[in-house]
């Protein structure tokens, strides 16, 4: 997943000059990213990109013009972009934060997109970076997956991390379903059967 994200960031968008353009703006004057992260959208498109699976061409603008940054301001503008950005630009910062110099820094990041009920935020907030959330953290991320709906393997390094007390806390959910005449969806029983 990670090597795919590098991809997308390095080759995949087409160029039409402007992202060039951007990203030269962006590694001279850092505040000139937030006028251009907004305006990704508009000049790169927002298609899927068949090259890179989970990827639009919105994000991967997005995520290059992160890469662009010197690295000293990578964590401000990070924050700034991801608390002010709509959710189009937020699940780019999510899925770009694997790429960046932040080492554990931006999992504040994590737990908000955690929060939300943006089905598309959490699972960006479930991708490599999510290695460094703790496990209590993760094991509740996980279980808000299976409780919205949001399919498992959106979640990176999912039969890795995988233990006993998210067995437990699924299959809690899962009585608590079946009582109310509702069902797990497949690969939460899936994961549960394996587990256990």
């Amino acid at each position: 997943m990670e090597s795919d994200a590098r991809r997308v960031a390095r080759d995949v968008v087409a160029d039409d000059g402007w992202l060039a353009d951007a990203e030269r703006r962006v590694a001279r004057d850092p505040a000139s990213i937030v006028r251009l992260f907004a305006s990704a959208g508009r000049h790169c498109g927002r298609a899927s990109l068949p090259q890179v699976e989970g990827w639009t061409a919105d994000e991967a603008a997005r995520a290059r013009l992160l890469l662009a940054l010197p690295v000293a301001a990578v964590p401000r503008r990070v924050e700034d972009l991801y608390r002010y950005g709509d959710a189009d630009e937020k699940r780019a910062v999510l899925k770009a934060l694997p790429l960046l110099p932040l080492d554990g820094g931006a999992v504040p990041l994590l737990h908000d997109a955690i929060r939300t009920n943006d089905t598309r935020l959490l699972a960006a907030a479930l991708g490599p970076y999510a290695r460094h959330l703790d496990q209590a953290s993760w094991r509740q991320a996980v279980l808000k997956c299976v409780f919205m709906g949001v399919p498992l393997s959106a979640v990176h390094g999912l039969t890795e991390r995988a233990d006993a007390e998210l067995a437990t806390m699924i299959a809690d959910l899962r009585d608590e379903r079946d009582a109310a005449g509702r069902h797990l969806p497949d690969d939460a029983l899936a994961l549960l059967k394996q587990l256990t």
